[in-house]
């Protein structure tokens, strides 16, 4: 995760009181992905979890999320990176939840699949198909 989304989730907590920031792992990955963001955003004195998700369904995941959020008191600002996105969607109707910050992250409307969001997205370039082992992303 750059230093640029760092700020603009601190921008984001500052702007609307927020101290919690709940935050979600995409799938091939897991909560100690965020391993060197957690400090930085504990130094300026929010609260973060970094949730855990199962990854064996979208509820599951979205059923872990809301868990994390629960142990929070007062507004979450949730984040999710790459499938985090789709989960933040689901969870982010919590009255907890203050806004959503998606980070390199699926951003699905309402309603809408995660296939359905991506045939938005035009194909990778033919050196990309060529080696699809430079697709892989960290955050």
């Amino acid at each position: 995760m750059s230093l640029s989304t760092i700020s603009a989730v601190d921008a984001q907590s500052t702007k609307t009181n927020v101290i919690n920031v709940v935050l979600v792992h995409g799938a091939f990955a897991d909560g100690s992905s965020w391993s060197k963001v957690i400090p930085l955003l504990q130094a300026k004195g929010i609260h973060v979890i970094a949730v855990q998700n199962p990854l064996t369904s979208l509820a599951d995941d979205v059923a872990a999320t809301k868990r994390a959020i629960a142990l929070l008191k007062g507004p979450v600002l949730l984040v999710g990176h790459s499938w985090g996105g789709v989960v933040i969607s689901e969870a982010g109707n919590d009255p907890n939840v203050a806004g959503l910050v998606y980070v390199a992250a699926f951003a699905p409307d309402d309603a809408q699949s995660l296939i359905d969001a991506s045939q938005s997205v035009p194909p990778a370039p033919d050196f990309l198909k060529r080696n699809p082992m430079l697709l892989v992303f960290y955050p």
